[in-house]
């Protein structure tokens, strides 16, 4: 009987998210005994402060929404040969937009709600579609003409919302929201044991990462987007229109980075604070490198940081250790990921031994069966 070949071990995306978290927690464990504490200990506490309780994991889960839905957007650039910085920018146009739709409306609550989600999607695609045209018809680079949209945003912000959303009694921030004019609802709020932050966003995020996958993987448009990130020259010299692929696939990553602001400023939030660049948008960025680019990573990768995210003030409450350590394991995280050529190189290395040790034995056991 002929051998048949095993197998062989190969690295992987997973493989190396994983080596890179081990890493930035070994970075944090080392930095957490510099302080004097217990490593064990304080990532006790940390995950313990987002999951310790129902009412606790609804706020983490709020946090990973806004997460979700901007590494989805970075990751869905990525994907198209396109690097999304301004999804704080976009945020900032898609929370806007929803909250003034949202005073704006005298509907019901549901239709209030689904008006929201559709006017913050179209307002970060807006965002999204000017850097989408000036790369494609005139090459500026997306990385530039975002930034500059970041800054539009904020600035417009800053003059927007005192003059038409200013809250009560402070100038640097919108009034509240009513209940019945946010994401909100009832029945999820009492899921997670009163948890005032939890909200519907958390479905439209589950929801855009099932659409965005089923685009990427089984659409001729998806196709298309990913081939224009491979290789726009070659794109376009198979007859794929590649400046309307460039200008959609801002739009899109825009769109989602709104739905983003959504979440945030009319599910978690509230209120529009001025002053503020949504951080968010930045930490899109590590979602995105971490999940691998992936829609399915970036779920996995979202929960993670939103653990970090959550549990980080109880974590300081307990311990000596400052909430900054777990933007310092993000940082580290996101270097490590960064340099997953290097960690490729070392798992095909050890794959490779492996793989050799595996054929060598299998070889040598279906020898004997044979001279049998």
């Amino acid at each position: 009987m002929s051998a048949i070949k095993k197998k062989e071990l190969k690295s992987n995306d997973f493989i190396i998210a994983i080596s890179a978290v081990f890493l930035g927690l070994i970075a944090g464990s080392i930095l957490i005994l510099f302080i004097g504490e217990n490593p064990f200990s304080a990532f006790r506490y940390l995950v313990k402060g987002a999951l310790m309780n129902v009412r606790r994991t609804g706020t983490t889960f709020a946090i990973t929404t806004t997460l979700m839905l901007v590494g989805l957007s970075v990751a869905f650039a990525f994907k198209t040969g396109l690097f999304n910085i301004g999804a704080s920018g976009q945020i900032l146009a898609g929370g806007v937009a929803g909250t003034t739709v949202a005073f704006a409306t005298n509907l019901p609550h549901i239709p209030t709600m689904i008006l929201i989600v559709v006017t913050g999607f179209l307002a970060g695609a807006i965002w999204g579609l000017i850097p989408g045209l000036l790369k494609a018809f005139f090459n500026v680079h997306e990385v530039v003409a975002t930034i500059m949209m970041n800054w539009i945003a904020y600035w417009s912000t800053y003059y927007f919302v005192p003059a038409f959303l200013k809250g009560p009694s402070l100038e640097t921030e919108s009034a509240m929201l009513p209940y019945e004019k946010t994401l909100r609802i009832n029945w999820l709020t009492e899921i997670f044991d009163g948890s005032n932050y939890i909200n519907l966003g958390l479905f439209v995020a589950i929801l855009s990462v099932i659409i965005i996958k089923f685009i990427m993987d089984k659409t001729t448009l998806g196709y298309e987007l990913k081939a224009v990130g491979y290789n726009r020259y070659g794109a376009e010299y198979a007859g794929i229109k590649v400046n309307r692929s460039v200008v959609l696939s801002m739009m899109i990553a825009g769109g989602l980075a709104g739905l983003a602001g959504v979440a945030y400023y009319c599910g978690y939030s509230g209120k529009i604070q001025i002053g503020v660049l949504p951080t968010q948008g930045f930490d899109g960025i590590a979602v995105a490198l971490l999940g691998a680019s992936n829609p399915i990573g970036v779920v996995f990768s979202s929960i993670f940081f939103g653990i970090l995210q959550a549990g980080k003030g109880f974590m300081s409450g307990n311990t000596m250790v400052p909430p900054e350590l777990a933007d310092t394991i993000i940082a580290v995280i996101i270097y490590f990921t960064a340099t997953s050529v290097m960690f490729k190189k070392f798992w095909d290395k050890k794959f490779k031994k492996i793989n050799e040790k595996r054929q060598i034995k299998f070889t040598d056991s279906n020898s004997v069966e044979e001279g049998k």
